[in-house]
């Protein structure tokens, strides 16, 4: 009797907790195993290749540190390729920046047809970009190009643009920005801006601020996460720059658009030296690390959250 009555108080093995943890499992499994195959086993393979001579066609060597001592020491092109990318996010990051605040400013005003406006301007960044630069390149070309025709119109003579080294990173900031102002930075803005209480810029009215003071003592305190989230992904999309120099000018002329990702292109694709492109790969991303780190240990100087007491 005591056993039997033992035997009825156990709990089943498969307790309707566990079947929805076990459903659970199984519904990530597809992810889990994706993620193994296509992410962490790729990076880590990559970094196992940093530190190997490989061709695809032969076994890779271990060489130990030899390609990190061969960038930094023996590639012509690896630090003027860094900085060339520096170069073109330094620029391109705060202009993409304060242009996509600015039309999310305007776009987050109440008037008749703001939602076309909205999609007109978020156009660009739906257009393939192979397409956007193709066209590009003919609005900048300096003979037959559409922007010098219409400054030789007003008598000015335009420059060589892509076609030259002074004007080559210039113009694909150009071309960058005009695709990714009202893109998905100008949406996060626009996020932004719509969370900002009313009532704050009703008591900045009543205290006598100015549209100037009311932008710089409430818009941007209260937007800064946001401020602070744009550039972040600016920045790394700003390095990874590479598919505008690699289609409007192949790295030239003489290396002038020559970025970090299109080095890193070259030596794998056209070289198929893997495994010194896969030690560029992993530099680059202990760069972007870094610089996320640092904005990260000085946005607290900046960026303000909700609910902080300070």
């Amino acid at each position: 009797m005591a056993h039997s009555a033992m035997g009825s108080t156990r709990r089943p093995w498969l307790t309707t907790r566990r079947r929805e943890a076990i459903e659970g499992y199984c519904y990530l499994l597809p992810w889990a195993v994706g993620f193994l195959a296509f992410i962490a086993g790729p990076t880590l393979a990559s970094l196992f290749l940093s530190f190997t001579s490989y061709d695809i066609v032969h076994a890779p060597t271990v060489i130990g540190v030899g390609n990190y001592l061969r960038a930094f020491g023996a590639d012509p092109q690896f630090w003027p390729s860094l900085l060339k990318t520096f170069y073109f996010a330094g620029v391109y990051v705060p202009l993409t920046i304060m242009a996509s605040l600015a039309l999310a400013l305007f776009l987050n005003r109440a008037f008749r047809g703001v939602l076309v406006f909205r999609a007109v301007y978020f156009l660009p960044r739906l257009m393939p970009i192979v397409a956007t630069t193709v066209i590009w390149v003919w609005i900048l070309h300096p003979q037959v190009g559409l922007v010098n025709y219409l400054l030789s119109r007003v008598g000015i003579a335009g420059p060589g643009w892509l076609g030259t080294v002074e004007w080559a990173i210039p113009s694909l900031i150009l071309l960058s920005l005009w695709r990714s102002a009202g893109g998905e930075t100008m949406l996060i803005f626009l996020a932004g801006l719509q969370g900002v209480p009313r009532e704050l810029y009703e008591a900045a009215d009543l205290d006598g601020a100015n549209r100037w003071q009311r932008f710089w003592k409430v818009t941007v305190p209260l937007i800064s996460p946001t401020i602070l989230f744009n550039l972040i992904l600016g920045i790394i999309g700003g390095l990874k720059v590479f598919a505008t120099a690699f289609v409007a000018t192949q790295g030239g002329p003489a290396y002038a658009t020559w970025f970090y990702a299109l080095h890193i292109y070259t030596q794998a694709f056209q070289f198929f030296q893997m495994g010194y492109a896969a030690c560029l790969a992993w530099i680059f991303l202990l760069i972007v690390l870094v610089l996320t780190w640092l904005q990260f240990r000085t946005s607290s100087r900046w960026v303000h959250y909700e609910g902080e007491v300070h």
